[in-house]
């Protein structure tokens, strides 16, 4: 077990004088910075359908034919082909499924649409061709695509246009076809005069396929259009990363090893013979013991704007996880690399965090250098457990699981790091050296 320092073996402070790089480096640091944001989030938010790459959409075909002219025919089967065929491979992830696994890649938001062409469809469409020459009334064949706005109401406009597209041009196909088995029909006998389509015929034959959008499963009111998961992630992560500087600063400040300043004010006090090891499990016990009271706060604040919570208890106990997890961590980076700690934290949890996230635009949707941060990233293992306990039941399969596990393991990743950097810096016999031997008062600069 490595052992405190003792207090005589921290020296005064010195008044070095600054080589040029100490006015270069800020400079330097600060134009990486830029160029690193620059690339995060406007190839993030540049143009999210362009960086589409799979990107999961099922299809569901349920036609179970008819007989034309004394042959059987199945037009769901031709449209699910056309559908394979037109829509791009390299961007959608078309799963081919039933109904039943449709709907539970629905429940669990691992699809972010269905398309579904039901199983009288083939039947519908015979009636349609027989009433363009034979009065009646009759409806059109209805396809329908279901949006999935608890996974992603961004991606729900993305499937609209994908479907809206693509139905566009098999609708005009089947018009096409369906036209010419009617004309065939009516083509007139020998000697006999013509029989030609009314125009509302024509019209109604153009466009056989009556495409419904609709969403599964809406969300509630006082989710923020499903914005709510994401912004509840964001002050998870928030107050852990933030937490984790706040504590660094003000038990380094009361330990004597950085000093306070309040205005004019400054106060630098004499530093506390304390090993890094046990100055770390001081930090750490604050993260545990202000993560449950934070992750109440946020409960509470949202049962007071009616945010719909049907998991509250489950919601408390992973926010306060997920806080324990990013202060936990954090606090071992800043142990661990000291100054530059600050800028590696804001990187991991903020910079590469939020375009990552997929609270606002799906990972599908963005250029893949941002897609595979979201394997190992903090915010978005977040997001997942929390969209899955505010709009998926709580379903494991639905996200939670994956973020559950990926916070104990990043928790634990925290720990070992923390835990293996100070034990060999402390010993080595690299204290925390290099402060001031000043007593404990304030003192006024003039």
């Amino acid at each position: 077990m490595p052992k405190d320092p003792a207090p005589s073996a921290i020296p005064a402070a010195t008044k070095p004088g600054v080589p040029l790089r100490g006015w270069i480096a800020p400079v330097f640091v600060i134009t990486l910075l830029a160029a690193l944001l620059g690339t995060m989030y406007l190839g993030y938010t540049s143009d999210p359908e362009k960086n589409l790459h799979d990107f999961p959409i099922a299809l569901v075909n349920q036609d179970d034919g008819d007989i034309l002219d004394g042959k059987p025919v199945n037009v769901g089967d031709q449209i699910a082909e056309a559908l394979i065929a037109q829509i791009p491979a390299d961007k959608i992830d078309l799963h081919v499924v039933g109904i039943s696994e449709s709907q539970r890649l629905l429940a669990d938001g691992k699809v972010y649409g269905e398309i579904v062409i039901p199983s009288d469809f083939s039947k519908r469409l015979s009636i349609l061709a027989t009433a363009s020459v034979v009065p009646g009334d009759v409806e059109r064949p209805v396809i329908t695509v279901h949006t999935n706005p608890r996974a992603s109401t961004y991606a729900s406009s993305i499937v609209q246009r994908i479907t809206d597209k693509a139905m566009a041009q098999v609708n005009s196909t089947v018009g096409t076809q369906l036209t010419e088995q009617v004309r065939a029909k009516l083509a007139p006998a020998p000697g006999a005069a013509p029989t030609e389509l009314s125009g509302a015929a024509r019209l109604q034959l153009a466009k056989p396929i009556d495409v419904v959008v609709s969403p599964y499963h809406p969300l509630p009111e006082g989710t923020g259009q499903g914005l709510s998961a994401f912004f509840y992630t964001l002050i998870l992560l928030f107050v852990g990363f933030s937490g984790a500087m706040i504590i660094h600063a003000m038990v380094d400040n009361v330990l004597g090893y950085v000093p306070a300043e309040y205005g004019p004010w400054y106060r630098h006090i004499a530093p506390v013979a304390i090993s890094r090891w046990r100055t770390l499990l001081v930090k750490w016990a604050m993260a545990a013991v202000t993560a449950p009271i934070a992750s109440g706060v946020f409960l509470g604040i949202a049962e007071l704007l009616d945010m719909p919570i049907e998991h509250a208890f489950s919601l408390f106990l992973y926010g306060t996880l997920a806080i324990t997890a990013v202060a936990v961590t954090g606090l071992s980076v800043l142990a661990a690399f000291g100054t530059a700690g600050l800028l590696i934290n804001m990187i991991v949890f903020v910079v590469l965090g939020l375009p990552s996230s997929s609270g606002s635009i799906p990972v599908e949707a963005t250029p893949r250098y941002i897609a595979f941060l979201a394997n190992f990233e903090p915010m978005h293992q977040i997001y997942l457990a929390v969209r899955s306990l505010l709009f998926f039941d709580g379903h494991l399969s639905a996200g939670l699981g994956t973020g559950l596990w990926m916070t104990i393991f990043g928790l634990l990743l925290g720990v070992l790091l923390g835990a293996v950097a100070t034990h060999t810096y402390d010993l080595r016999g690299l204290y925390r050296l290099g402060v001031s031997h000043r007593p404990a008062e304030a003192v006024l600069v003039e």
